[in-house]
């Protein structure tokens, strides 16, 4: 039994690393993105763009990846993720035209929507009493890629925009190496084809939103993410135009996005929630985001800046994480894989328009419009937040955490 759970370890440690070079890679290359398109002349509704064709790349493949793994096993479809990060990396790098960097993100996007995959065979070697725990390394891979990327493509950026996703490639063959002689298959020949719920279904869309407070919530999901992402394509350039911050230093304010949201995320927010519950926690979080995007093209010198950086990542580390939670507590539970997701595929959505609108508003209208705009869709995430909290006073429920026979 010690050997088995060893051996169990040693595929769940490969399964991190997967996780965590996917997302390592996609942070490494986050700070440096934006003055590497430029170089190519870019505007900046086309750096929007390459951030907006990693994620529909990934929106489209993450159900494929899937379907794929039910029919021919995980380990071919973890190799063929890591020889795609290799590759699409490496093109990226390599580059020498515009139309190369978008091949290199799209070969990034798809080889990075092997996520469900990664959950799967977390399913296939964990049991029901150690799912959680396994499943916990994939958030905690997230975390730590995104902190350590940006910081490790800030320190390259001065060395050129190739060194870090050469790096980010170099890593994902180290890993496929790895993989190659350490991962063995999971999925057992007599397993349960699994069914994969993050395809966008318009039908489940619309079961799900004629649940009140299901529908707000998904809703609160979609514009957030939104949100989010359009800042995420624009923070360099907000760095670069308004405040003269080289491609280094933007690398070091995206750690500390990263630094913020895994502390508060890590071992602040189950407190906060226990005091005011998941509701109160998301009407905090979203006016947080509100004030922290609006602020952001108008601080008077850098610290404030940091300030209102660090104060839009407290909210966002608080945000997310309560309104996961409340999602799945007001769901029914025969309905909740499929109402996670629809809420997985919003999140995608949001994901592929945010960058798009982002780099076109810069473009358009100014620098500071991608974060009034996107401050103006967080209050729209606030405001519906707050109709939540008020249902949740006529129902009389507890710190705004309704019991799940409220929702049936």
């Amino acid at each position: 039994m010690r050997g088995s759970n060893t051996v169990k370890r040693s595929h769940l440690t490969i399964i991190f690393l997967t996780v965590f070079i996917d997302l390592l890679g996609f942070g490494i290359v986050l700070p440096t993105l934006p003055y590497y398109a430029e170089t190519y002349g870019a505007s900046s509704l086309t750096v929007g763009l390459l951030s907006t064709s990693y994620s529909l790349m990934q929106f489209l493949f993450a159900p494929v990846w899937g379907r794929l793994s039910d029919l021919h096993g995980r380990r071919p479809l973890i190799m063929l993720s890591l020889t795609g990060s290799c590759l699409g990396f490496l093109i990226f790098g390599i580059a020498n035209s515009l139309w190369l960097l978008f091949i290199g993100r799209m070969v990034a996007g798809i080889a990075g929507a092997i996520i469900p995959t990664t959950n799967a065979y977390i399913a296939d070697v964990t049991t029901p009493e150690t799912r959680a725990k396994g499943m916990g390394l994939v958030g905690a891979a997230f975390g730590l890629g995104f902190i350590l990327g940006p910081a490790i493509g800030g320190l390259l950026a001065p060395f050129g925009y190739d060194k870090a996703p050469l790096l980010a490639s170099a890593l994902a063959g180290l890993n496929l190496l790895f993989a190659y002689f350490k991962l063995p298959e999971s999925l057992k020949e007599d397993a349960r084809k699994q069914a994969i719920h993050s395809r966008f279904d318009f039908e489940t869309l619309k079961d799900a939103l004629s649940h009140p407070r299901i529908g707000l919530l998904l809703a609160v999901f979609f514009f957030a993410t939104f949100a989010f992402s359009n800042m995420e394509a624009t923070f360099a350039l907000l760095n670069e135009h308004r405040y003269g911050l080289t491609a280094r230093q933007t690398g070091y304010l995206f750690t500390v996005v990263g630094v913020i949201a895994a502390v508060v995320q890590g071992g602040l927010v189950g407190r906060v929630v226990k005091l005011f519950g998941e509701t109160r926690c998301i009407v905090f979080g979203t006016l947080a985001m509100v004030f922290g995007l609006s602020l952001m093209p108008y601080a008077p010198n850098i610290p404030i800046y940091v300030f209102v950086i660090a104060l839009f990542s407290l909210g966002a580390g608080i945000n997310n994480p309560s309104l996961a939670g409340l999602l799945s507590r007001s769901s029914p539970a025969d309905e909740q894989g499929g109402i996670m997701g629809i809420a997985q595929s919003l999140s995608s959505m949001g994901r592929i328009l945010g960058p798009a609108w982002g780099g076109y508003t810069f473009d358009g209208f100014g620098l500071q419009w991608p974060f009034l705009t996107g401050g103006f869709f967080m209050a729209i995430a606030f405001l519906l937040s707050l109709k939540i909290l008020s249902r949740k006073s006529k129902h009389g429920a507890k710190h705004g955490d309704a019991p799940r026979e409220v929702m049936h």
